[in-house]
C-alpha cells in the first residue's frame, strides 16, 4: 500500500511522543525519517522506527536528552548528545555549524554520545537554505571488514557533501563507504532476493550473494569490495569518517561503536561515549562571490549531463538526481511500504496504542 508523507509523519511523530519525546523533537525526528522515504532511501526511513523505539526501551537512547556544548571556538564546537537520538541532535548541531559559518565563514561541529542519525543528506542539505555548502557524516556499528581482514572493525560510515546550484538541483553526494549499506541487505532479506557479489564476504572471507551472511558471521566489504578492486580506497574513506566522527569528538570508534539493534549489548571498557557524528557548513562567499560560484556550478552540471554515453539508452546522472526524481514521484503518488515494514509498523502502533493510517 501507498501512504502520503503526511500520514507517515503524523504516525511517526505520535510514536515518538508516546515514548515521551517532546512535541518539537518528535516532529523533527519524524521529518528526518520520512524525508528518507521521500528520497527513495527506504532503508533509513520509517522502516527503522521500531529500532529507535527498542533502543529507548532498552534505556540506550533518551527521548529528551540534556545535550550540551562541551568545547567550542568561533568556528568549531563539540557536543555531548547525552544519549539522544541523532535524528534530533544532528540537525541542532548543523544549526550551530551554520550560525558559526555566518559569523566566520565556516562552522564545524563534532558530536559524541549520540545514536543513529538517519540519512546524512537531511543534515547536510540544511546548509542550502543559507547559500552554503553542507557536510555530514557519522560512524556506525561495526559491520565492515577492512581490506584483508575477516573482522568487522568499521561501520558503513556514510558521508554526504552538498553543493548549491542555480537553475539545476543541488549536487548531493550521499553515500556509504561500504559497497552497500546494511539497510540494502535488510531490503534484500525482506524481498528474499540474492545480493550482488562484492557487497559481503562470508565468515571465511569469501564472496557471497547471501543477504543473511552477516548474521552467519560474515562482514560487509568496503566501497570497491575486494582489495584488487580498490577496496582499500573504501577502507580509507571509512577510516576518515570514523576519525572525524569519533576520534575527534570523543565517541566510540572502530569495533567499539555500540550496535543499533537493541538486543545486542555494547562492549565493555569502551574508549568513548555513544556513536559520533561530524557536520559542517561553509559559506560560499567566504571563498568567492556566491553568484559566480552558482553560475559555474550550473555550467559544471550542464556539461556532465551532456556527456557522451556508452549506450543510447543511458545518460550521465548528477549525484543526488535520482533522489530528487524519487521525491517528485512520491510527492504525487505516495510512499509504498514493503509488506514486512508495514506489518512491523502496524504491530508497533498496536503496542504503542497509536492507530496506523488505513
Amino acid at each position: 500500500m501507498k501512504y502520503t508523507a503526511s500520514e507517515l509523519t503524523i504516525f511517526t511523530k505520535h510514536i515518538f511522543t508516546a515514548c515521551g519525546m517532546n512535541e518539537a523533537d518528535a516532529a523533527l525526528a519524524a521529518d528526518v525519517l520520512v524525508a528518507a522515504d521521500m528520497r527513495g532511501i527506504d532503508s533509513h526511513g520509517v522502516a527503522r522506527l521500531s529500532g529507535y523505539v527498542r533502543l529507548h526501551q532498552a534505556k540506550r537512547a533518551k527521548m529528551n536528552p540534556e545535550w550540551k556544548i562541551i568545547h567550542q571556538t568561533p568556528s568549531t564546537a563539540t557536543i555531548d548528545a547525552d544519549q539522544g537520538l541523532g535524528l534530533t541532535v544532528a540537525p541542532k548541531a548543523m544549526e550551530i555549524a551554520i550560525n558559526k559559518a555566518k559569523q566566520v565563514g565556516t562552522g564545524w561541529v563534532a558530536i559524541q554520545n549520540s545514536n543513529h542519525f538517519g540519512i546524512a543528506a537531511y543534515h547536510a542539505m540544511m546548509a542550502l537554505e543559507h547559500n552554503m555548502i553542507g557536510i555530514a557524516m557519522t560512524n556506525a556499528s561495526p559491520l565492515v571488514a577492512p581490506t584483508f581482514s575477516k573482522e568487522r572493525l568499521l561501520g558503513t560510515n556514510p558521508m554526504c557533501y552538498v553543493f548549491p546550484a542555480g537553475k539545476h538541483q543541488p549536487v548531493v553526494v550521499d553515500m556509504a563507504t561500504s559497497s552497500a549499506a546494511n539497510g540494502k541487505l535488510e531490503i534484500a532479506q525482506r524481498t528474499g532476493k540474492p545480493i550482488p557479489l562484492g557487497w559481503v564476504q562470508d565468515k571465511e572471507g569469501n564472496d557471497t550473494t547471501d543477504p543473511f551472511a552477516l548474521s552467519k558471521g560474515g562482514a560487509l566489504l568496503p566501497l570497491g569490495s575486494a582489495h584488487d578492486a580498490a577496496g582499500h580506497k573504501g577502507y580509507g574513506l571509512a577510516a576518515v569518517v570514523d576519525i572525524f566522527s569519533a576520534v575527534l569528538s570523543g565517541a566510540n570508534y572502530g569495533p567499539w561503536v555500540p550496535p543499533f539493534v537493541a538486543f545486542l549489548d555494547p562492549l565493555n571498557n569502551l574508549p568513548g561515549k555513544g556513536i559520533g557524528h561530524f557536520v559542517g557548513a561553509m559559506r560560499v562567499d567566504a571563498f568567492r562571490p556566491y553568484e559566480e560560484f552558482i553560475a559555474h556550478m550550473d555550467n559544471w552540471i550542464a556539461r556532465f549531463k551532456s556527456a557522451s554515453t556508452t549506450t543510447h539508452n543511458e545518460r550521465v546522472i548528477i549525484p543526488g538526481e535520482p533522489e530528487f526524481m524519487q521525491y517528485e514521484i512520491r510527492k504525487k503518488e505516495g510512499i509504498e511500504l514493503n509488506e514486512k515494514v508495514l506489518d512491523d509498523l502496524m504491530k508497533l502502533g498496536h503496542e504503542m496504542q497509536i492507530t496506523f493510517p488505513s
